[in-house]
């Protein structure tokens, strides 16, 4: 069953976009060239999107084969899919990677029984920063501004060559 999701690169030295590329097209199994663009948020560095088809569990291959560069802050959503959990992939330099299930509108879903873990385990004090965590904020955070300085950039279509 083939899954859909979006590939956002907002931030990466010159250097290694043609590494980025290269990542992409190995999880995709086809040739990736992406339309990169100056990234305002981010002087120097370049940004770049595309939307992808592949099978349900690329978006998690996407987001490992990005990791081996450290210094990319990127995101990689995956849409649910039949008896498929959607699932957002978030890597911020300072942060590393957070990821997250999703629900059919984009919304980050967690969990009952992580839940009850985190009211077993967590001081009251606590409870609201761990949430926070669960559902990515610092990541949300620290990639805002560089989400908006993408907004009207051009998009490249993908799909996985069967």
């Amino acid at each position: 069953m083939d899954a859909r999701g979006v590939v956002f690169i907002h931030s990466s030295p010159n250097a290694v976009c043609p590494h980025v590329e290269w990542a992409i097209s190995g999880v995709l199994g086809s040739k990736v060239s992406l339309q990169w663009s100056p990234q305002p948020a981010a002087p120097g560095q370049l940004r770049a999107e595309c939307c992808w088809t592949a099978p349900a569990g690329s978006g998690g291959a996407l987001a490992g084969a990005l990791r081996a560069w450290p210094m990319l802050r990127f995101e990689v959503s995956e849409e649910p899919s039949p008896g498929v959990d959607g699932e957002r992939f978030c890597h911020v330099p300072t942060l590393g990677l957070w990821t997250g299930r999703t629900s059919a509108n984009g919304d980050i879903v967690v969990g009952e029984d992580r839940l009850r873990s985190l009211l077993a385990e967590v001081p009251a004090s606590r409870l609201a920063s761990r949430v926070n965590d669960l559902l990515g904020s610092a990541w949300d955070d620290a990639l805002e501004p560089f989400r908006l300085a993408g907004d009207g950039a051009a998009v490249t279509l993908l799909h996985q060559v069967g």
